[in-house]
């Protein structure tokens, strides 16, 4: 079996404002479960990123722990990337914003690596309004670890032994809308029209951008009272040895148009309704924009679209006035300006 991509395309493929096709913003073959939603979201970000013309180089893919935090491999092999440890994405981003703030800064999280253990650096990083987009890839469940409930898992939802989970499910949106975060959004997977110009508009805001994005888990629909489980299969098979396997599932997509709701089945047999913006609502009504979404929750749906904007707040650059010329690119005489200066400081201090 072959892991490489061929070289060869189109001669016609379409080209951007840079004459590079998408290929220019490939990354390595997936080894994600077929027909994950997260792979659905690397299309996507090839999509926008190549659509607004920003050249590979010019972007910093971070990542944490999780499937999600795998997926950077699998587009913009040309960009910059740090794979950081379990939910310190945020700190390490920060870091890297404040030597160059040039870079389009794309931090790739799951609902584990966001939601529990990242908790509080997501908290820190909303707070402060860092240039960034942070994508949420939430399945619900800990991919990795064999699909333990995440703290994103809607109570009363069973997981695949058949558990319920007796707590209340973090809402992330809600989160971020109160922390004061100043993009708010929320799509699926599946949903490539809606979530592309998302992305776009995301990546042009100056500030920290959330989007929260609906990602299915194929995988783990090995559930008790499934037959199509290993447990079942060991128990009514006949053979020497029972080797596991992950099947093949199909890709879940949506078509919806806006102000519309649908029920959406997912591979473990839950079901989620997903709500579209109407093309009417207002997004820079941050209460509104809140009320909007606990309404829907109470029906049991989830809304999705631009839920929430501010482009004229400050964003952490302007709040630590810092110079437009990025740190790393400062001389030496600019960034210790002397003896004198420090004494400065340090009187200011007493």
């Amino acid at each position: 079996m072959s892991f490489l991509k061929p070289s060869f395309r189109h001669p016609k493929s379409p080209t951007n404002r840079l004459g590079l096709t998408t290929r220019a913003y490939e990354g390595t073959i997936s080894t994600l479960c077929a027909g994950c939603g997260h792979d659905s979201i690397s299309a996507a970000i090839i999509q926008a990123v190549w659509g607004l013309g920003i050249p590979p180089h010019r972007v910093a893919k971070m990542s944490g722990i999780g499937c999600s935090s795998k997926s950077p491999n699998y587009f913009l092999s040309q960009a910059h990337g740090f794979n950081s440890v379990h939910g310190r994405m945020p700190s390490v981003t920060t870091g890297a914003n404040v030597a160059n703030r040039d870079l389009l800064y794309l931090g790739v999280s799951g609902d584990g690596d966001t939601a529990s253990i990242g908790m509080g650096q997501f908290a820190h990083v909303i707070r402060r309004n860092l240039n960034m987009l942070y994508l949420v890839e939430n399945n619900g469940c800990y991919g990795l670890t064999k699909g333990q409930d995440s703290a994103t898992s809607d109570e009363g939802s069973t997981n695949k032994k058949g558990r319920v989970n007796p707590y209340t499910a973090i809402d992330l949106v809600s989160l971020a809308l109160d922390l004061g975060a100043t993009f708010v959004a929320r799509s699926f997977s599946g949903d490539k029209e809606q979530l592309v110009p998302l992305m776009q508009a995301a990546m042009t805001h100056k500030g920290f951008a959330l989007i929260d994005v609906v990602s299915p888990c194929v995988t783990f629909n090995n559930h008790a009272g499934s037959t199509k489980s290993y447990d079942y299969t060991r128990e009514h098979v006949e053979a020497a040895g029972v080797v596991d396997f992950v099947p093949t599932s199909q890709e879940i997509t949506l078509d919806q148009i806006e102000g519309s709701t649908k029920v959406v089945d997912l591979h473990n047999g839950d079901k989620v309704q997903l709500s579209k913006l109407a093309n009417d609502y207002d997004p820079h009504d941050r209460r509104a924009a809140f009320d909007a979404v606990q309404d829907h929750k109470q029906r049991d749906r989830l809304l999705t679209g631009l839920i929430y904007v501010d482009p004229t707040a400050e964003n952490f650059h302007d709040i630590l006035n810092l110079p437009s010329t990025p740190l790393n690119a400062l001389a030496q005489e600019q960034l210790c300006p002397g003896e004198s200066a420090l004494k400065s400081i340090n009187n200011a201090l007493k």
